[in-house]
């Protein structure tokens, strides 16, 4: 089945055109439609379905090298992004609501907070806590 190419928003385009290099940028572009059509986003399964003429191995190597970039971040990238998403689509005054989803999958965690916008959830930040189990309080306050 054939990756369909998607169009990236205006907005989310000239905000990583200045965050990345073009290289980085058309890697993005190719690396999003794959990400999408998949169901599991692992490291190996997104190497075999990416779109490139080298090898399994080397396209594994260019994703992983291109996923740990330092100007991959949430704050450099996805807070911009999500404040004009804000600022622009919301009026002030508008009733906004925040979902926090802690999840475990085997020895992983994941602390999602999301804004929920016509029956989505928008992820607004995540983070991995380092330990297993419930989160209480204080780390849930944190992350907001």
């Amino acid at each position: 089945m054939p990756i369909q190419k998607i169009m990236i928003p205006t907005f989310y385009r000239i905000h990583l055109e200045k965050k990345l290099t073009l290289a980085q940028f058309k890697l993005i572009e190719i690396l999003l439609p794959v990400i999408q059509s998949e169901k599991q986003i692992r490291l190996e399964r997104l190497s075999r379905v990416f779109p490139s003429l080298i090898t399994s191995e080397s396209r594994r190597r260019k994703l992983q090298i291109f996923l740990d970039l330092p100007n991959l971040t949430i704050s450099l990238i996805w807070f911009p992004l999500i404040t004009y998403w804000l600022t622009t689509y919301c009026r002030v005054g508008t009733r906004l609501s925040i979902a926090i989803d802690p999840s475990q999958w085997g020895r992983i965690n994941l602390f999602m907070v999301s804004l929920i916008w016509e029956k989505r959830a928008i992820p607004l930040y995540w983070s991995l806590p380092a330990k297993l189990g419930n989160s209480n309080l204080e780390e849930q306050t944190t992350n907001l």
